[in-house]
């Protein structure tokens, strides 16, 4: 009797929690969700359009004017690592500013992040090349990447939760999707600024100062970004916690002591998607270039796949409020490792045309459908106390693991093997596969109450 009067006891508690829940949700207006959807959206635009406008100019100027060599795939190679070294310490910046925002709130997380990405941003349209300084130009030029890196690994985590612990529950695929978009419009801002750029200034003048625009103009963006994230409250997951006392005095360890078999999970889910979101957003600019596409023309490719890429994804994120986020997310993944190698196949025949179908078909719609629900399932695999850290951690992880490197990792595959596509496909498919294994162990909360 004992026994089951405990365990009747906590069905009563489970059931008291999931009203309190859903009641919070009810007492938030629409005016709050909204603002908290702006603030999400823009504010991961603009960290977005910094870092990934680095990985456009890293391709196509920073080899040459940081890193010159001899033998220009060097320089090129030297430039895409420094692209990469970032996510080494991604999940740095996830770890500590995580440890803010599940400490003492999102919102302040959020402000500090922006702060010091568009601070960095900036400085690196101001510094010297290697012709005017040396060795200092790409020492210089890294230490700023580094504090990019530094800044995104705490600004994803916080960016999404602001949007999906503001959503209701029937609605949050579709809300944990807006974020994510910014990523895309993030990477539109950076290939318009410089595929303008390239028109209207002239190589050698695009070369010597015309690429330091978009960044410098980006402090514009950052005061923007700051003024419409202090307008937006504390997210109803932090509010609860607060309130209760329940924060973790060291959300980390908590993380790892308790969900670790989560955050492995969102590790090997991050695979697919970050692989081939740098796939398609850096590393394909590189490759037509190589193959004799104009550069403006291959940004414009990228450009246009990106922006049609917005609106698939708010529907695959609407589409899993329905039908769940596990199966979106699968048949993306099903669907990548099909498509992968047509698309390079495509790639090389010559014709922009082709090129463009291949990149709106890869980045616009399958791209698309795992990208849309990443945020929403991360967040609902973790408690509120260590939600910020979890998926933080693990998504950080996994950018840094083959993220980051996959430009870099392209590049060697093809200059090791004359040219080929098909190791970087294979890789791709072996990303693939890693994350279906990965989603097979989890458990579908959609449409479940986030914090009962």
């Amino acid at each position: 009797m004992p026994l089951k009067h405990h365990h009747q006891e906590k069905d009563v508690m489970a059931a008291i929690a999931s009203a309190a829940a859903a009641a919070g949700h009810q007492l938030i207006s629409d005016a709050d969700r909204r603002r908290a959807l702006w603030g999400s959206a823009i504010g991961s635009t603009i960290e977005w359009y910094d870092y990934f406008l680095y990985g456009t100019m890293s391709a196509i100027v920073f080899g040459r004017l940081f890193f010159p060599s001899a033998d220009p795939v060097t320089s090129q190679l030297l430039a895409l690592a420094s692209f990469a070294l970032a996510f080494l310490i991604r999940p740095i910046g996830g770890i500590v500013f995580s440890h803010i925002g599940d400490r003492v709130g999102r919102k302040k997380t959020l402000v500090i992040t922006l702060s010091i990405m568009g601070l960095s941003t900036v400085l690196i349209g101001l510094t010297p090349t290697y012709e005017t300084i040396g060795a200092w130009a790409p020492i210089l030029l890294t230490v700023l990447r580094l504090l990019q890196g530094l800044a995104l690994g705490g600004e994803w985590g916080g960016g999404v939760l602001l949007a999906v612990e503001y959503s209701p529950p029937q609605r949050r695929g579709f809300y944990g999707a807006v974020p994510q978009t910014g990523a895309l419009f993030g990477l539109a801002l950076g290939n318009l600024a410089t595929s303008g750029l390239s028109i209207f200034f002239s190589e050698e003048a695009f070369l010597s100062y015309g690429w330091r625009i978009p960044f410098v103009l980006s402090i514009v963006l950052v005061l923007i970004g700051m003024w419409i994230r202090n307008r937006v409250d504390e997210t109803p997951s932090f509010r609860r916690i607060a309130r209760t006392g329940t924060s973790r005095k060291v959300p980390l360890l908590e993380t790892l002591t308790r969900h670790r078999r989560a955050v492995l999970i969102v590790i090997g889910a991050k695979f697919v998607e970050t692989s081939t979101f740098f796939l398609f957003a850096t590393f394909t600019i590189s490759y037509l270039v190589g193959l004799g596409y104009k550069r403006v023309d291959v940004l414009n490719v990228v450009l246009l796949a990106a922006l049609l890429a917005v609106p698939v994804m708010l529907f695959f994120g609407a589409l899993s409020d329905r039908i769940g986020r596990r199966k979106v997310f699968a048949w993306g993944t099903v669907a990548m490792a099909v498509y992968i190698l047509p698309y390079f196949w495509l790639l090389n025949q010559g014709s922009l045309a082709l090129a463009t179908v291949a990149a709106v078909v890869g980045f616009s719609i399958v791209w698309a459908t795992y990208g849309s629900v990443l945020g929403t399932f991360f967040a609902e695999s973790f408690p509120a106390d260590v939600r910020y850290t979890g998926v933080s951690l693990g998504y950080q992880v996994g950018a840094a693991l083959v993220g980051g490197p996959l430009p870099l990792i392209a590049t060697a595959l093809l200059t090791r093997y004359h040219g080929s596509y098909l190791p970087v496909g294979l890789f791709i498919i072996g990303c693939s596969l890693v994350s279906l294994i990965a989603i097979a162990f989890t458990q579908d909360r959609t449409g479940q109450s986030l914090d009962a």
